[in-house]
């Protein structure tokens, strides 16, 4: 009965003339074309005039950076709204001052300037600059507490680097270190280790999705700060789980390699901050705060190492899961340290999130294989390692903002 179903169905399906692939593409490009038309017809014949109320054009300027020297206040901004931007006036503290910009001209929607302003800025003290546009509008940008602002110099890659070292490097493999204690804990301290796994990356995830939409909200608004960190961080988690699953769900040396690249990620975006406010002049990096990035970083090592304990992988392995997981701290640093803009440090943020969840779900899915049926989730051993890795985060995390 099904046969006699499927067989006229197959055979109508062959008497189908077989479309051309010229006419494919034909019935591609009418729609296409069809909107190139109505949107050239739109701009040329103008007829949305006729909604003109007269009022000035939507005006918005963002402050991307801002650095102080000797020879004054620099401020890189981006012009956004509607329309073009002039820029009329500059007060600082109240007072008109004197000003270059470059480049000259009205500024675009979407493109920035420098202003440079000869203002003798006090050390350590307030400041208050007011940017006019030409129709009126006020832009204000503070400065909390003015400080000479670093000038990256090949010299400070050598101690740069040394810190990205310590505060991405060093503590990752301080914390693979306790791999042959992980080897001998047994079944339900290895479940364990893979709850607390999954509680220091979920503290992880949304601790990088929160500064991501941070840095979303001080991007400019053309950019769409917050729908892109959101976009992205779905968009790489997808493509990673797709490229993950391509063999099969990883596990073992795979899935570590997927949980170093996550930390990896996160450090990238970590270094992003260290490396700007060391530009800003705002990163006071003591020993303490250093001690705290150590603290709260080791726990990561002890994670990337968890999927490890059935096998015996070679020391190049643990080397190479060590550099993988820290060695971008390092980038950033440089990166943020010569050149910042908050949509940058946003799109790094959200695909290091993206890759975070993707972690999770594949760590989880591996912890969920081990213990069996999904009530194996709540058992002691793996709400004590969940809630601990979530703790652990949590409390270092105090030591180490910048």
């Amino acid at each position: 009965m099904n046969e006699n179903i499927r067989q006229p169905a197959a055979a109508e399906l062959a008497s189908r003339p077989q479309t051309s692939r010229a006419m494919n593409l034909l019935w591609f490009g009418v729609p296409l074309l069809a909107l190139i038309l109505a949107c050239g017809w739109l701009v040329s014949s103008d007829w949305l005039k006729a909604f003109d109320t007269g009022a000035p054009p939507v005006e918005k300027l963002t402050f991307e950076r801002t650095v102080l020297d000797g020879n004054g206040i620099h401020l890189q901004v981006r012009a956004g709204g509607s329309a073009e931007l002039s820029i009329a006036q500059v007060m600082v503290d109240a007072a008109y001052w004197a000003f270059k910009q470059e480049p000259t001209g009205e500024l675009n929607p979407r493109s920035s300037a420098w202003l440079h302003i000869s203002y003798p800025w006090v050390l350590g003290e307030k400041h208050e600059i007011k940017v006019v546009s030409r129709t009126g509008v006020v832009f204000k940008h503070p400065i909390e507490v003015a400080v000479p602002t670093p000038q990256a110099q090949i010299g400070h890659f050598g101690p740069q680097a040394l810190l990205g070292i310590f505060v991405g490097i060093v503590p990752v493999v301080i914390g693979m270190l306790f791999y042959p204690a992980l080897r001998s804990v047994g079944r339900g301290g290895l479940n364990f280790v893979l709850a607390l796994t999954i509680g220091l990356l979920a503290f992880l995830f949304v601790d990088t999705m929160k500064e991501a939409i941070e840095f979303g909200h001080k991007s400019a608004d053309s950019f769409q700060g917050i729908p892109m960190v959101v976009l992205v961080a779905i968009g790489v988690f997808v493509l990673l789980y797709a490229v993950g699953r391509r063999h099969g769900t990883p596990t073992g040396r795979a899935l570590a390699t997927y949980i170093a690249l996550g930390i990896g990620l996160h450090n990238f975006g970590e270094g992003l901050a260290i490396g700007a406010a060391f530009t800003a002049g705002v990163a006071g990096l003591g020993v303490f705060l250093v001690l705290g990035f150590t603290l709260h970083n080791v726990t990561e090592g002890i994670g990337v190492v968890a999927p490890l304990v059935d096998e015996q992988p070679s020391i190049p392995v643990f080397i190479g899961l060590a550099l993988l997981a820290g060695a971008p701290a390092i980038v950033g640093i440089w990166i943020g340290s010569l050149t910042y803009a908050p949509h940058w440090a946003a799109l790094a943020l959200a695909i290091g999130a993206g890759a975070i969840l993707q972690v999770i779900v594949e760590v989880g899915g591996y912890l969920k294989r081990r213990t069996g049926p999904t009530e194996a989730w709540f058992t002691p051993a793996t709400l004590a390692g969940l809630t601990l890795g979530i703790l652990v985060m949590y409390v270092t995390a105090i030591f180490v903002k910048v």
